[in-house]
């Protein structure tokens, strides 16, 4: 990996976490939890940030013990920016489960993004009826919905949610949310597009690619110059969609847990 790319990749991650913020939260040593029940699991694991000086054991005990007062069970997310460096070796030796790897894909710049074409329209969405809309699609549970919207609301980036259009029919809907550069830098913003979807009777149509276009082009107005996002290493066709865009690789994380209720 290039530095430059490595250094998008860092910031992406400090991004997608921004982004990710959930009602509740604590810390354990250097351990960022996430304690808010839903379908995104980003909103209800352990982000290993920083080492600690706790053996591993007692880092896992205290997290275990939030994580069942929470009524959730125990899910690290590790990526080669986890801590301690060893970690994802050390859990796979104790036998905890592998599951959802997701890749992370950056885009350097957002120079050449345009507006949706004329026949299509972009209509912003509330983040309580993004989510009632998102989780229909996706047939979520009324209490996944709720949940939804509140880590929407109470997130400490603002997300902007867009359905694209044309005549009424629903093409694709997506998220962005844009992280701002460094304070005192002229460093410009970091787009995370989310939650991108296209309706079964409308893929392999282009609609996808014309929202994630017109997200960019909406986030380049807004100050960003660089983007990111995530997406599961098994959809090719996902993945491929967001190559075309301009999108690079640009590192993998998963889940481990003990618990199978985690990846059930």
């Amino acid at each position: 990996m290039s530095p430059e790319l490595e250094a998008l990749a860092r910031r992406a991650e400090l991004a997608g976490l921004n982004a990710a913020s959930a009602p509740r939260e604590a810390q354990v040593e250097g351990w960022l939890l996430r304690l808010s029940p839903g379908k995104a699991k980003r909103s209800r694991c352990v982000n290993p940030l920083a080492g600690g000086s706790l053996p591993l054991e007692e880092l896992l005990r205290r997290c275990r013990v939030s994580f069942e007062q929470a009524g959730l069970p125990l899910i690290l997310r590790l990526t080669p920016f986890s801590q301690p460096d060893d970690l994802d070796d050390r859990l796979a030796a104790m036998h905890w489960h592998r599951f959802d790897p997701a890749d992370v894909m950056v885009l350097p710049s957002l120079d050449g993004f345009g507006e949706p074409g004329s026949s299509e329209r972009l209509t912003p969405l509330s983040a309580a009826d993004y989510a009632a809309l998102i989780g229909a699609l996706r047939r979520s549970s009324v209490e996944e919905i709720t949940g939804h919207a509140r880590r929407l609301e109470e997130a400490s980036v603002r997300h902007q949610a867009f359905k694209l259009e044309r005549d009424g029919v629903l093409l694709a809907c997506g998220q962005v949310a844009i992280d701002p550069g460094p304070a005192g830098t002229s460093v410009g913003g970091m787009a995370g597009l989310f939650d991108i979807f296209t309706p079964e009777d409308q893929r392999g149509r282009g609609h996808g690619h014309r929202l994630c276009a017109a997200l960019l082009a909406q986030a380049r107005l807004q100050g960003a110059t660089t983007a990111y996002l995530q997406v599961g290493a098994e959809n090719d066709a996902a993945q491929r969609l967001y190559a075309r865009l301009g999108f690079l690789q640009a590192y993998r994380y998963h889940y481990r847990s003990d618990d199978p209720r985690a990846w059930a």
